[in-house]
C-alpha cells in the first residue's frame, strides 16, 4: 500500500469536507437572513451569495495540495503525514470560515451593514489555509 496515495486522498477529501460543512452553515444563514429581510420588507443584499460560497475555495487548496503530494519526490510516510495534516488544517479552515460567514449574513440582514468588515473576517480565516498549502508545499520539497 502506498502511504502517499492515502495523503493525496486525505489532502482533497478533508478540504472538501470542511468546505461543504463552512458552504452549508453559511448558506443556511443567509437563507434564514433574506427571510427576514423580505418578511420586514428590507432588500435582501444579493452578497450573502458570496458568503455561503467563501469556504469553496479551500477545496481548491486541498486539490493543489494533492498534486503537489503527487509530483513531490519525498518518503511516503512524509506525503501521509502532509495530506492527513494538511487536509484537516485547511478543512478546519473552511468550517471556520463557514461560521464567521454565517454571522456575518446574520449581521449584515439585520442592520444592511458592515460588509467591508465582514470580507476582512472571512479573508483572516482564509490566510490560514493560504498558509497551510504554501507550508506543506516547503515541507514536500
Amino acid at each position: 500500500m502506498n502511504l502517499g496515495l492515502i495523503g493525496m486522498a486525505a489532502a482533497l477529501g478533508l478540504s472538501a469536507m470542511g468546505s461543504a460543512f463552512g458552504a452549508g452553515f453559511a448558506g443556511m444563514s443567509s437563507v434564514g437572513a433574506w427571510k427576514r429581510c423580505y418578511a420586514s420588507g428590507k432588500p435582501a443584499p444579493f452578497i450573502m451569495v458570496a458568503f455561503s460560497g467563501a469556504p469553496l475555495t479551500q477545496t481548491i487548496y486541498g486539490f493543489l495540495l494533492m498534486n503537489f503530494i503527487k509530483s513531490a519526490s519525498c518518503d511516503p510516510s512524509l506525503a501521509l503525514g502532509v495530506g492527513l495534516f494538511g487536509g484537516i488544517a485547511i478543512g478546519l479552515s473552511a468550517f471556520f470560515q463557514g461560521k464567521c460567514a454565517a454571522a456575518a449574513a446574520d449581521a449584515l440582514g439585520a442592520t444592511g451593514k458592515g460588509t467591508a468588515n465582514y470580507f476582512m473576517v472571512i479573508g483572516i480565516v482564509e490566510t490560514v489555509a493560504l498558509f497551510t498549502l504554501v507550508f506543506s508545499l516547503l515541507l514536500l520539497q
